[in-house]
């Protein structure tokens, strides 16, 4: 299964919505953003997947009912770190990077997926560590998200326009 990878989209409905067909044209299994929404008028764009949403929240992201509420057709939220079994494949998805290290070197984890520092992080491994960066593109005025092939845990950094 292909995985779409999103984090740190902070309300540029542009870029979501870039993200979104990108993810719909390569008919992606599941997506997973790894925090920071900001507000609720992302689920909007978001609401156009046609895959299964999962999502953590971000240190930006305020009312986490009405997010909640707001993206209940989409998909769940979850405090993070939230852990997926994916495929066969042992995931857990985070926003802030506490403990990233530890959860890598537990071995617990197939794939891990964080967020919040804007920075592009894709280690392969016996555990893939992704940070697809800032979906935003609001602070290194690069967006990017990630996709993920669970067979054989490949990831690909995509520039979004």
């Amino acid at each position: 299964m292909k995985i779409g990878i999103l984090s740190d989209s902070h309300d540029h409905l542009g870029r979501i919505a870039c993200a979104v067909e990108l993810f719909n044209e390569e008919r992606v299994g599941l997506v997973l953003h790894a925090g920071d929404f900001v507000s609720p008028t992302a689920a909007r764009e978001l609401g156009s997947l046609k895959a299964p949403f999962v999502g953590v929240f971000g240190n930006n992201d305020g009312d986490r009912l009405f997010l909640t509420q707001a993206f209940g057709a989409i998909g769940t939220l979850h405090a993070g770190p939230h852990e997926l079994l994916i495929e066969g494949r042992r995931a857990v998805l985070l926003h802030e990077p506490r403990c990233l290290d530890a959860l890598i070197q537990s071995g617990c984890y197939d794939l891990v997926v964080y967020g919040h520092t804007h920075a592009i992080d894709m280690r392969a491994g016996k555990t893939l560590v992704v940070n697809p960066g800032e979906c935003g593109g609001w602070l290194s005025g690069r967006a990017t998200v990630a996709l993920v092939e669970t067979e054989d845990l490949s990831a690909r950094l995509v520039d979004l326009p």
